[in-house]
């Protein structure tokens, strides 16, 4: 069990034709690290849906091929996946596409529903037949229920809003319209932008909109539906403001590019802030400062700068290794195919390596091992988020305490666990220092949920009709 990235949803709409696909393929390639198990683009020629979407990186589904049978139009969405909810299969890529009696809609979601299992249930009591196992599906079937009788596809939208919990950033496509909209609690990020050819664009992050060389313009404010048509931008904000902001305070620590900017603040700055913390709160007396790559290296620098310690580069990562890398077998160890050492950086020298997190503790005891056979003399580990304690229901896949490392042991048991001779977390108290600004969930640190527990998730009841029908 390890973090896993999220989803990334990419939108776009303009006043004319463009070559949608391909402006779709280079910000989904900008939102990689967020989901790399599938992605799906679904291109809109006046009122034509074409999609094309599969197993696989950006860079293997979207061959020139592939982009080329796309036609020219003035709307698309697309997305890129990892699957918190709902299996690695074919059947749950996205955007999910619905025919119904008021037209034809394209949806992209990022987040998890944490009462998915309730209205799914619902949903089936009435009728509804599932064809995935994702939440995505559950909130296509809301809003193409309320748009029978819903004026228009927001409207439908809305009353949508009103049902759903948890956390949901989506992009909807309707033969006339681009929507955007982001739960009122704001756990995942969205923003939009506009290029100088006057083409709007909608993405998980800021780092995809200056990918297609548009202008960031701001975040959707959490509760906000914004609407894209031929009769301009038009901003309902009839569900801002029902309850208090609660961004994941992991998209800061780890999910996010180092280069986006969540909600006014930058994200390197707000793991560099992280580092600055851990080494007023776990100093160490050490020869050297290093990341574990990529998510560790910014609080690296930051231990770094506050301590004095000299930042080195004493880990490499493999950077040619996708989804497609064939596992080594039993014999041979994944982690020293991703990373290896640098032995002349490392060898003889009291190490302070700096982590984003430690779920079962399996694979910082890899890494640790790596150093000790290049020579480091002792290994003193400091971690850029405090112990995983709690199950995420909004997106983040830890849906149990079982395997997490910190719910059975105590630190020193975990540092003696994994080898190093000394750890240190992020104290909890100090996430509202990083994001700068209270309105975070930190609710697998602390246990305070914004919404209520759902008591049961229904993954593998889901996960098991799935599997039985496709059989």
């Amino acid at each position: 069990m390890s973090i896993h990235e999220e989803c990334g949803v990419f939108g776009i709409f303009s006043d004319k034709p463009v070559d949608a696909a391909h402006i779709c393929y280079y910000g989904l390639y900008a939102l990689q690290h967020r989901g790399q198990e599938s992605c799906g683009i679904v291109v809109n020629d006046d009122g034509v849906f074409t999609s094309y979407k599969d197993i696989g990186l950006v860079s293997e589904v979207f061959s020139n091929e592939a982009l080329s049978a796309f036609p020219k139009g003035n709307m698309a969405v697309s997305h890129t996946r990892y699957g918190t909810t709902g299996s690695a299969n074919r059947n749950n890529c996205q955007p999910i596409e619905v025919n119904h009696q008021k037209g034809r809609m394209a949806i992209a979601h990022n987040g998890n529903l944490s009462n998915a299992a309730k209205l799914r249930s619902e949903l089936e009591l009435s009728g509804a037949i599932f064809h995935t196992s994702s939440d995505t599906e559950i909130i296509a079937y809301i809003v193409t229920k309320e748009r029978l009788t819903a004026p228009s596809i927001e409207d439908a939208l809305s009353r949508a809003m009103d049902k759903l919990e948890g956390a949901y950033s989506l992009v909807l496509m309707s033969p006339q319209k681009l929507i955007c909209a982001r739960d009122p609690h704001g756990f995942r990020p969205l923003c939009y932008g506009k290029t100088k050819d006057g083409v709007y664009v909608a993405a998980s992050e800021s780092c995809a909109i200056k990918a297609v060389g548009a202008e960031f313009i701001r975040d959707i404010e959490p509760g906000e539906i914004l609407i894209f048509s031929r009769e301009g931008i038009v901003s309902r904000k009839e569900h801002c403001k029902k309850t208090q902001k609660k961004l994941c305070i992991f998209e800061y620590i780890y999910f996010a590019r180092p280069d986006s900017v969540i909600d006014g603040q930058s994200v390197h700055n707000a793991r560099i802030n992280a580092g600055r913390i851990l080494a007023k709160t776990h100093p160490v007396d050490a020869d050297i400062v290093v990341g574990v790559p990529d998510s560790g290296l910014d609080a690296a620098l930051g231990y770094s700068r506050e301590s004095g310690i000299p930042y080195g580069i004493g880990l490499i990562k493999n950077k040619y290794i996708g989804r497609t890398f064939i596992a080594p077998s039993d014999r041979l160890d994944q982690v020293k195919i991703k990373l290896s050492a640098v032995e002349d950086a490392v060898k003889g020298k009291k190490v302070v390596l700096i982590d984003d997190s430690i779920v079962r503790g399996t694979t910082s005891g890899r890494i640790v091992s790596l150093l000790k056979e290049a020579g480091a003399k002792e290994i003193h580990m400091r971690v850029s988020a405090p112990p995983f304690l709690f199950p995420c229901f909004y997106g983040t896949d830890i849906d149990s305490k079982d395997k997490l490392i910190a719910c059975h042991h105590s630190i020193p048991e975990i540092a003696k666990m994994i080898g190093v001779d000394s750890l240190g977390f992020l104290p909890v108290e100090s996430l509202g220092e990083i994001s700068g600004s209270e309105n975070y969930c930190g609710a697998c640190f602390d246990g305070k949920y914004p919404t209520e527990i759902p008591l049961d998730t229904g993954k593998n009841r889901f996960e098991q009709r799935l599997s039985e029908r496709t059989e």
